[in-house]
This record gives structure tokens, sequence and C-alpha cells, in this order.
């Protein structure tokens, strides 16, 4: 018996070729809010400018061989009736000539390099805005971020805030074992070393929330160790920094003293007032502080100051919502495993919406 061949339409695997191409370029539409090649500060966009020189190099370069290999292919190209090629076993010019070129090349890039690799090594005395640099001390933990700033007397956690215009000093060391420190839209990443201060700088141009993580595998929860770069306006910085201050007076009175909602003790919300309680007896203060100002030594809990507004919760990467928060504090090891909240008592639901009650007062 004999079968007839019938070919498949050509425009099939034309078709299918064309459809995967669909697909790859809708996957390049954004935005991408990790992305560097949008950078949104000055130390990005040195990066970037080197980036984009290289690339454009490159470029040239891939084109003029590309094209000069097609060339000589068509041009050339093997007949039946040709003989063997004249045996050429070395030409001094083309090898001086293949060599200057490469040379000429690197020199190109090697020059705006070397230029950026000074201008981002030292931390500029003056901010764009006229200010002196913005000290913070970042300590990679496992596995959230901490950030100190020690002329204002401030400690937070997974949410830097800094203000627009005015250049960011970054002075970072680890508390355990090697992460990196990576806000890609503002700079590159720093490894950050145990007894050991790596450096980084950067001022932003942009107000915003942008996402950062850790970018060195740390352990089982690294992929769980992001944070949130806010950069707020001058008003707003100097509005958070305000707020912060007045952290210190949570720790007597169980409430916010900020001006515009003083709450006394006595007349406290009762889900408040035991949320407060159980804040306390469950011993969620051994390992955790409210202040901002003057926390308590060597806890090593993150900082909870602001905790009530912060925009994710589980070191950036879970919404700060009362849902999630609930989850967070009754099944840490299911929502985070291998985090040190570990062996605690129970919490039953009744005591899970005391305390996010309670937390939600600290704004």
């Amino acid at each position: 018996m004999r079968y007839l061949h019938v070919p498949r339409p050509w425009y099939r695997p034309v078709g299918l070729l064309g459809a995967l191409a669909a697909v790859l370029v809708a996957g390049c539409s954004g935005p991408y809010p990790q992305s560097t090649l949008e950078p949104r500060g000055d130390f990005a966009a040195m990066v970037d400018s080197v980036f984009m020189t290289t690339v454009y190099l490159a470029a040239v370069v891939f084109v003029l061989v590309e094209g000069a290999l097609l060339f000589v292919l068509f041009k050339f190209r093997g007949k039946p009736s040709d003989a063997d090629p004249k045996q050429i076993h070395g030409s001094t010019v083309v090898e001086i000539i293949w060599t200057i070129i490469p040379a000429v090349v690197l020199a190109v890039v090697a020059v705006p390099t070397v230029r950026t690799i000074f201008a981002t090594a030292a931390v500029p005395a003056t901010s764009p805005d006229g200010q002196p640099p913005l000290k913070v001390e970042v300590v990679g933990h496992q596995w959230f971020w901490e950030f100190r700033y020690p002329d204002l007397g401030i400690t937070t956690a997974n949410e830097l805030h800094v203000p627009i215009h005015r250049t960011v000093d970054l002075r970072m060391k680890s508390a355990d074992v090697i992460h990196a420190f990576w806000v890609p839209q503002f700079a590159g990443k720093r490894d950050v070393f145990p007894n050991r201060e790596t450096r980084l700088w950067f001022t932003a141009a942009v107000t915003g929330e942008f996402p950062g993580a850790c970018a060195e595998f740390c352990g089982t929860e690294h992929a769980r160790m992001d944070f949130y770069l806010m950069v707020d306006s001058a008003a707003a910085f100097t509005a958070w920094v305000d707020r912060r201050h007045a952290d210190s007076t949570m720790m007597y009175t169980g409430a916010p003293k900020h001006a515009a909602d003083s709450v006394p003790l006595a007349s406290m919300d009762p889900k408040v007032a035991r949320g407060k309680q159980l804040f306390t007896t469950k011993t969620c203060v051994v390992c955790h502080s409210l202040s901002a100002m003057n926390p308590f030594k060597d806890q090593i809990g993150p900082n909870l100051s602001g905790i009530g507004t912060r925009k994710m919760i589980g070191a950036g990467w879970l919404p700060n919502t009362d849902e999630n928060l609930r989850e967070w504090i009754e099944h840490t090891q299911k929502v985070k495993p291998d985090v040190l909240m570990k062996g605690l008592p129970p919490i039953s639901d009744d005591e899970a919406a005391a305390l996010i009650a309670y937390l939600r007062t600290m704004r």
C-alpha cells in the first residue's frame, strides 16, 4: 500500500513563530519597578550612561563584523569549478589591524568606565539641595533590613525613607551572614558583610515608592528579604521624622501622642488596650520595639515603629492588610518558615484582632 504524502501548509510554522514572537514582545512591555534601565537618581544615571555607551559600541561592532561576514560569505561563496584558494599562513598587516581595533574599542569603553568608578567611589560633600548628605546605617539580618539614622536618632526597618534631592550616605554591615543591598533604580548592589563596612550613596530625583531586595543568597528566606525605598518630598520627610520622634511616648502611654490624635490611656478603645497588654504578655516586646527613638539594644526582631501605616509587612513582601497581619501573627512559620518567631505562646483569633488594633495605632 502506498501512502500519499501531503505536506503541511507552510504558513503553520510561520504562524507559530509569529505567535511566539508576539508573546516575547508582550513580555517586554513593562512596567518593571526593579528595572535598572530606568534610573531615578544620579548614581544610577552615571552607571546607566556607561552601560548604554557599551551597548551602542557593541551594536556598531556587531553590525560591522556580521555585515563583513555576510558580505564575504555571499561574495566568495564556493562554486563547483573553483580551485583550492591560495593558502596564507600569516599576515603582519592583518594581525596589527585586528589588534589595534579592539584596543581602540576597549579604550573608548575604559575612559567613561574609570571616570564613573572614581565619581561613584566618594560621597559628595554637599547634596543638590545644599544640605550635607543624610547618613543611614544599614544592617542586614536574616531576614529583614534595619535602617538607623544616627544624626536623627531614629531606627526603623524594611522601609528606608529619604528626602528628594538630598544625597543619602549608606554605611552598611551585616549582623549574621553575607547579604547584598540592591535598589535597582538608584544604585548598583553592594555586598554587606559581618564586621566590615561597605559604602553606597545616591540622590533621588523623583518621589515615590521603589522596591529593593537582598541580592545575595543568605538562607532559606532570602527570596523574602525585601524592602521599600520611600522617597518623600522635603516636607513629607520632615513630617515622617517628627512622627518617629513622637514614637518614644508610645512605650509609656500605649497610644500615639501626635498632636492631632493624642489619646489618654484611660480612654483608649478596649480592644486597643487589650492589644497593648498582649504585646507585653505574649513576649512580643522581647524581640520588637515600638519606639524609633533609642530602641532597646540587640533586639533580634525588626523595629515596629510606624507599623500601622507601612506599605508592607514580613520584610517587604506582604501587603500590610489586616488579613495578612493576622496570618503573620497567628501562623508565622506557615507564612515565612524559619524566621525566629518560633515556640511562642499560641495566639487566638480574638487576641490577634486586639494586637492588630493596637499595632494600627502605630502610625
